[in-house]
């Protein structure tokens, strides 16, 4: 199943926190999609997936936006 996170707007370290607040709540296997335009998310998403045990599925820009989707782990 997959979900949506919008994060835009907001800066480090809001949309990571958000983000792991989020696949709390979800099972494992599920799909997380976040939406961020917060130039330092291009760091922290992919170490936060790192370190929290989750896929980085793929990133990708659109516009001023980066989507990104992670599997929960």
């Amino acid at each position: 199943m997959e979900h949506e996170l919008d994060a835009i707007g907001l800066l480090c370290p809001l949309p990571v926190l958000k983000a792991r607040k989020r696949l709390q709540a979800l099972a494992s296997g599920d799909v997380l999609r976040v939406l961020t335009d917060d130039p330092a998310a291009i760091i922290d998403m992919p170490h936060f997936c790192a370190e929290a045990g989750h896929t980085l599925l793929d990133q990708r820009e659109v516009g001023a936006t980066m989507v990104w989707r992670i599997r929960k782990g």
